[in-house]
């Protein structure tokens, strides 16, 4: 999912090809989804009639969320839930690209841009007056949400769904201090990895992020929010914005990451020698408020009360249940996809993926269970049964009481 660093790129890219661009038309395709009509009413038609003719002014951004700003109301409000994004017909937009594809553009010298457009899974285009630019928003999985908010530009980060989420730690950093963190910190008694994904608390930190802030500050993503020091507090609000910062400052580009994140070792899982960093250190993928999490053991210790267990015992399992910090819907984020159980990012999906072997060893289990089930429903059935007799003997000995005691009482009048 695009985070807080990948946003300030689709920013970066909007400021630069569509300020003080007039918009000559919109291509839509109606998504009820993606447009959020049951919950605004907004119609891929009516979005088009609302921008069309209109000049984009600037572009802006709070967390995981972006806008453009139009020279007067209604505004373009995004999210790209899991896989939204925005592509232009004459500049390459993406932050990542598989190793052949990078080999082939070093070895021609030029940038791959063959691509077909409209691009696949477009939900609107916007067709500029000038240089025959497009840009295209899209989304393959269909979480993105787009909205229109008919209000002045100055007030629409004070505008739902923007104002229930919390401050965007690069861009509201006169805000998000290390007070304020340790304020945030000690209201809350859930795994630290949770409250940094909780969107209504810092927007903008994902998965990625959040993990690399907790590796950078040496700290266990299951440790409580509450029982932080006042060091721990530091070397957090140090990894967060040090992290926050340098991804947004290069665009998400990771090869321009530094090379002692995370960021540039954890996908290894599964591989020939992967999980470890260069220095042999080993990497462990464990589940934390929902999401998983790569750490490392040797670096982050416990320190302080945690939930869960121990993380390399989950490691060698293949990973299970952890801590369920971050459970239930939070206030503000019911557009905000970070932390759906179900419908977890494609990196994360690859990242968790069990061998071949796995399903048969769980559909193994699966099928014991069931076989503990039946025995368990036919013992139910059978004592049932088994109640069932009994109650109607007990029915039988009570007739027959009743009737020999009946039969006396007639006897007994005769005999008088």
């Amino acid at each position: 999912m695009p985070e807080i660093a990948e946003i300030a790129r689709v920013v970066h890219f909007l400021k630069q090809h569509l300020t003080k661009q007039r918009i000559a038309s919109v291509s839509v395709q109606e998504d009820a989804n993606v447009f959020s009509t049951s919950k605004t009413g907004l119609t891929a038609s009516r979005f088009a009639e609302a921008l069309k003719g209109k000049t984009v002014l600037d572009a802006g951004q709070q967390g995981k969320y972006f806008w453009l700003v139009m020279d007067k109301p209604p505004h373009p409000v995004m999210h790209f839930g899991m896989t939204g994004w925005i592509k232009f017909n004459h500049d390459e937009t993406a932050y990542w690209k598989p190793q052949k594809e990078k080999n082939a553009e070093e070895k021609s010298g030029k940038a791959k841009n063959d691509e077909e457009w409209p691009p696949r899974f477009w939900k609107f285009i916007l067709h500029m007056e000038s240089e025959n630019l497009e840009a295209a928003f899209i989304d393959a999985r269909r979480f993105a949400r787009i909205r229109l908010l008919d209000v002045e530009a100055s007030k629409l980060r004070e505008t739902s769904p923007l104002a229930e989420n919390g401050p965007d730690p690069v861009i509201d950093s006169h805000v998000v201090t290390r007070e304020w963190l340790a304020t945030k910190l000690a209201s809350k008694h859930v795994p630290i990895k949770a409250l940094l994904l909780d969107q209504a608390v810092i927007s903008g930190i994902g998965n990625w992020v959040a993990d690399e802030t907790l590796y950078q500050a040496s700290q266990h993503p299951e440790q409580y929010s509450d029982t932080f020091d006042e060091e721990q507090v530091t070397k957090l609000y140090d990894g967060m914005m040090h992290v926050c910062k340098t991804a947004c400052e290069v665009l998400a580009d990771s090869d321009k990451f530094p090379e002692t994140w995370l960021m540039k070792h954890r996908w290894d899982k599964g591989k020939k020698d992967g999980s470890k960093l260069p220095n042999g250190e080993k990497i462990v993928h464990i589940t934390v408020g929902g999401r998983t999490s790569a750490i490392v053991p040797s670096r982050q210790k416990k320190g302080g009360q945690v939930a869960g267990g121990d993380p390399e015992a989950n490691d060698k399992k293949g990973g299970g249940k952890r801590s369920k910090g971050g459970k239930g819907k939070r206030k503000g984020d019911d557009e905000d996809h970070d932390e759906p159980k179900e419908e977890d990012v494609e990196e994360e999906k690859e990242e968790t993926e069990e061998p071949a072997s796995k399903p048969a060893k769980k559909n193994n289990r699966g099928s014991k269970k069931r076989a503990s089930t039946n025995a368990a429903n036919d013992a139910e059935d059978s004592a049932a049964k088994s109640g069932s007799n009994k109650k109607r003997r007990t029915t039988k000995t009570v007739e027959a009481v009743e009737s020999a005691a009946t039969g006396r009482r007639r006897s007994g009048r005769l005999n008088k």
